[in-house]
C-alpha cells in the first residue's frame, strides 16, 4: 500500500505525509491550505478525509485543524475507534502543543492564559475575550526562541475553543504571524530582515504569508490500548524557511 497521498494545488503537487498507521487510527502532518473536512462554500474541494479514504478506506475525524495551519491530525479507522478518541479528548487525556511565531517577542519564559472566549463574536466572525458571555478557556504558553521582533512559542490548549491559540495570544499582545484576522502581520520576506536584501526587478516570494500555526505533536492512550503514543510532525517548507532567516538576521 502506498503510504504517500498526493493532491494538485494549482500546479503544485502537495503531498500528505504519514506519520502513524495501525488498525484503528492513522495521523498525518497536514498542509496547510487543506480543510480537514468538506469547505461549506465549495463541496466539491479537496479536503483531508476525501484525499486520504480512497487509500485506507472510510475514515472518521477525531479532531480538525484551521485552513491554514499544519501539523498532527488523527482520523480512526473505525466507530468504535473514534468513540474511544472521543472519549480521550473528552477526559483530558490527550495532550496537544503547536508551535507558533508570534509577532513580538515575550518577557515570560513561561504563561498560562485565562481568559473566556466566544466563538463568532463580532463581525468578522472572531473568536473574542467574553468576560460575561464566553466559555472558560485556558491556554498554557512556553517561549522556545527568541528572534528579535519575533519569538518562536509552544501553546498547549487546556480547552477545545475555536481559534483558541489564534485568540489568546492577540489578546496578550502576541498575534502570530500572517494570521491578519487577528492583527498579525500579513507576511515575513526575506528584504524586510535581510539588510541589503534585493530581488532585482522579479517579484519577492514571501518566506511564509499564512497563519504561522503549526500542531506539531500529540500525545494520547492508544484505542484498545493501555500504550501511551507521541506523535510529532516536521515543520513544513514555510515554517522552516520563516525560522531560519529569523534566527539568521534577528532584528
Amino acid at each position: 500500500m502506498d503510504n504517500q497521498v498526493y493532491f494538485h494545488r494549482g500546479k503544485t503537487r502537495v503531498e500528505i505525509n504519514l506519520l502513524y498507521l495501525n488498525d484503528s487510527l492513522i495521523a498525518v502532518n497536514k498542509p496547510a491550505g487543506l480543510p480537514s473536512l468538506p469547505d461549506g462554500y465549495n463541496l466539491n474541494a479537496p479536503h483531508l478525509k476525501s484525499l486520504l479514504e480512497p487509500v485506507y478506506g472510510r475514515l472518521w475525524i477525531v479532531h480538525r485543524l484551521d485552513r491554514d495551519t499544519s501539523g498532527v491530525v488523527l482520523l480512526a479507522r473505525s466507530a468504535q475507534a473514534h468513540r474511544e478518541l472521543n472519549s480521550r479528548f473528552e477526559q483530558h487525556q490527550v495532550v496537544k502543543r503547536y508551535h507558533a511565531v508570534v509577532c513580538g517577542c515575550p518577557e515570560w519564559e513561561e504563561k498560562e492564559v485565562r481568559l473566556p472566549l466566544r466563538p463568532d463574536g463580532d463581525r468578522r466572525h472572531r473568536t473574542i475575550v467574553d468576560e460575561q458571555r464566553g466559555k472558560p478557556s485556558i491556554t498554557e504558553f512556553h517561549l522556545l526562541r527568541s528572534l528579535g521582533l519575533y519569538a518562536l512559542v509552544e501553546a498547549s490548549p487546556h480547552t477545545g475553543r475555536t481559534h483558541q491559540i489564534r485568540a489568546h495570544l492577540a489578546a496578550i499582545g502576541l498575534p502570530i504571524l500572517g494570521d491578519t484576522l487577528y492583527g498579525g502581520q500579513a507576511g515575513l520576506f526575506t528584504s524586510m530582515i535581510k539588510p541589503g536584501f534585493t530581488c532585482g526587478s522579479q517579484k519577492e516570494c514571501a518566506l511564509i504569508e499564512r497563519c504561522a500555526l503549526h500542531a506539531f505533536s500529540i500525545d494520547l492512550p492508544q484505542p484498545a490500548s493501555a500504550e501511551n503514543l507521541r506523535l510529532e510532525a516536521p515543520y513544513p517548507k514555510d515554517f522552516k524557511a520563516a525560522l531560519r532567516m529569523l534566527q539568521r538576521y534577528p532584528n
